[in-house]
């Protein structure tokens, strides 16, 4: 049986190939179909770290991925988002159409946080928010997360 790691990946890759293959043979753009992920920002997988359970809404289409969390009023303490991207890379953030602070965790491959801001503002747009190291996913929480339960680089979250 594969983990949830693993089905995030697969999934991830399929995103990609689906995507590319879509985009470049029939010229569709990325609007123009919809992957598993057309639920969007639905509350529903969860993610460990800190001894703290997660609820996460998953991101993992171009769509999905450029809207965030842009509109929405605010996370409740144990919600976040998952950003799901199809390789590994530097992928910058900014707070386009936010209404609250947040911070941003920039995860490897497999779960480790390479990088993070915390307390990230609305008012900070159209600053991005870029990380030294590639990663493949991405997790918004809410400001003040990263402080009151010690996260540091190097911490694993279970995916």
């Amino acid at each position: 049986m594969l983990s949830r790691r693993d089905r995030l990946i697969i999934a991830g890759l399929l995103v990609a190939l689906l995507s590319f293959s879509a985009a470049h043979f029939s010229g569709l753009t990325d609007s123009a179909y919809r992957t598993s992920s057309e639920k969007g920002n639905v509350l529903g997988d969860t993610v460990q770290l800190k001894g703290q359970t997660i609820r996460v809404a998953i991101v993992d289409t171009p769509d999905l991925r450029a809207k965030g969390l842009g509109g929405r009023e605010s996370l409740a303490r144990d919600e976040g988002m998952l950003f799901v991207f199809p390789e590994s890379g530097i992928y910058g953030f900014w707070m386009k159409d936010m209404r609250f602070a947040i911070d941003i965790l920039w995860l490897s491959r497999d779960g480790d946080i390479v990088y993070m801001v915390q307390n990230v503002s609305p008012d900070t747009y159209p600053q991005d928010f870029t990380p030294d190291k590639e990663a493949v996913y991405v997790l918004e929480l809410p400001s003040g997360w990263v402080s009151e339960y010690n996260v540091r680089i190097g911490d694993h979250v279970r995916l």
